[in-house]
């Protein structure tokens, strides 16, 4: 059975637009918050709380400038592609928060699926989901 999971060989990461890298950077970022949740356990109300303090844009924004200082020309490169798509802002967001965390999620996306888990994983290994603080670390 073929790997539903896309491997680097298979797809020209480069090409695809920023958006679209963020929207699998969004997905990418959600499993990873709610694994590292369920894999601490609790109540399912409680795991959605928390992972909603992490999967959204303030958090995300947070959690970028927190990366800003580990990210090589490459990276700070997709977070500015990310950052300038043009794209339509919900309203309850701040025009420049929703920017931010575009660009954090384009560059999740841009990091899973050019197959660079280690270096994603070191990231996001930075965040340290918790259903117990009450604020993204």
């Amino acid at each position: 059975m073929k790997s539903w999971l896309p491997t680097h060989e298979s797809m020209d990461v480069q090409s695809l637009s920023p958006l679209t890298l963020a929207y699998v950077g969004d997905a990418v970022f959600e499993l990873y918050v709610r694994t590292q949740l369920a894999a601490q356990g609790g109540r399912i109300q409680q795991l959605h709380r928390a992972a909603v303090r992490y999967v959204n844009a303030e958090a995300q924004r947070d959690i970028l400038r927190t990366w800003q200082q580990h990210l090589d020309e490459e990276e700070q490169a997709i977070v500015r592609r990310g950052r300038n798509a043009k794209g339509t802002v919900p309203r309850n967001v701040d025009m420049a928060v929703y920017r931010q965390s575009t660009g954090f999620e384009a560059l999740v996306g841009f990091l899973f699926l050019s197959g660079r888990e280690k270096r994603l994983t070191w990231l996001l290994d930075l965040v340290q989901p918790s259903p117990e603080s009450g604020e993204h670390q």
